[in-house]
């Protein structure tokens, strides 16, 4: 079963529904049982990183996620609250890697508008990723982000918007993109599907 944890998010819909297209079961749950359960969880997030951690709080979900041994992904926000800390509400967040997620910096006048949305290329970056195997480097996938996470060792590909963005993350099982693969048509089912194989 694949876990899809209630976040609270205005995604939850769109995640489950790409679950479905694949022909694959999954429930939306804050119970830490069916969590621990499942053989994947999906931890999906549009909203603000306060929010999100404020419900993770409220449901004990916080030290479940972090002790999670099955493939975790986290999606947007959900990959951001992988790291230390937001300046989003200024909350700390599930601290799985080290490190601040920070507002993009706009620059119109360089064409930088925030949020960042819209399809972008995704480049590779670092060591081999489980999560884009068979992904062609530059594939296009689509973005809708504020903030954006830190530099470092975890990262596996990175997109350009006013200069590099953290596209895609792994530490341990945990792989995180900030774009949105529910929303990016064959190359977000694809990297979907690599997903529930690992």
């Amino acid at each position: 079963m694949i876990a899809v944890v209630d976040t609270g998010g205005a995604n939850l819909a769109s995640v489950t529904n790409a679950i479905s297209r694949l022909g694959r079961e999954s429930e939306l749950t804050s119970d830490p049982a069916r969590l621990r359960a499942a053989s994947h969880v999906i931890l999906p997030g549009v909203g603000a990183a306060a929010d999100a951690m404020a419900k993770l709080e409220k449901t004990g979900l916080v030290p479940v996620v972090k002790a999670l041994q099955q493939p975790v992904l986290g999606i947007c926000l959900g990959m951001q609250l992988f790291f230390t800390r937001s300046t989003e509400g200024d909350v700390p967040c599930l601290a799985l890697l080290p490190g601040t997620v920070t507002a993009i910096p706009a620059a119109p006048e360089r064409g930088v508008t925030v949020p960042h949305m819209g399809w972008n290329d995704v480049r590779r970056r670092g060591p081999a990723c489980k999560l884009l195997d068979g992904t062609a480097d530059g594939a296009f996938f689509y973005f809708v982000h504020t903030f954006q996470a830190p530099d470092g060792p975890w990262v596996r590909a990175v997109t350009e918007h006013g200069g590099p963005v953290v596209a895609v993350v792994e530490h341990d099982n945990f792989l995180g993109v900030q774009f949105h693969p529910e929303r990016s048509g064959q190359a977000g089912a694809a990297l979907l599907e690599r997903f529930f194989s690992l």
